[in-house]
């Protein structure tokens, strides 16, 4: 029987081999007349990805309704409650830290009630933003994983899917940057 260490961030736990399920939402509200999208920034001491803004969500587990999931980790990491609309958007990609391929399924969501009192887990995340969609294009190198930053950044899929829900919320061709 192995015996596998505690880690405190679920994007470390090993799972060598294995594919993950991950749901993230698009939570978007529109600030000033401007659609944005909440992002918020992972946490400096995590190993996977640290200091990056991400869309947030996380793991599914086994047998979890992926909705009921995507809510779960919402209210876990922020303590608010969203309103999930469609899946608009998935994609894979490898996690080198805990050794797994995942899967990632992106909702639009919007909070529930007001869009002030939002905790953040320090655990998780350091802060989180709103972005526009002009911020995303100017502030790419704070959401493309720093192995992407010296590419054209349309090799990244969670940049692409961002930029795609804009397209989708406001109707309009986006030029990638």
């Amino acid at each position: 029987m192995v015996i596998m260490a505690k880690v405190s961030h679920d994007s470390e736990t090993p799972a060598h081999g294995q594919q993950v399920i991950t749901a993230c939402a698009f939570i978007h509200h529109e600030i000033d007349g401007v659609t944005k999208v909440f992002l918020p920034k992972r946490a400096d001491t995590k190993k996977f990805l640290p200091g990056i803004y991400e869309l947030p969500g996380g793991h599914i587990d086994f047998g979890e309704n992926i909705v009921d999931g995507l809510e779960r980790e919402i209210d876990e990491e922020f303590g608010r409650k969203i309103s999930v609309g469609d899946p608009f958007a998935a994609f894979t990609y490898e996690n080198l830290i805990k050794g797994s391929h995942s899967i990632e399924v992106v909702y639009f969501a919007k909070f529930i009630g007001s869009i002030s009192k939002i905790v953040v887990n320090p655990e998780d995340h350091s802060g989180y933003d709103w972005f526009g969609v002009e911020d995303i294009v100017s502030r790419r190198t704070e959401i493309v994983p720093v192995e992407h930053v010296e590419h054209d950044y349309s090799d990244d899929p969670e940049y692409i899917t961002i930029l795609r829900g804009f397209e989708i919320l406001d109707g309009k061709s986006i030029n990638f940057g």
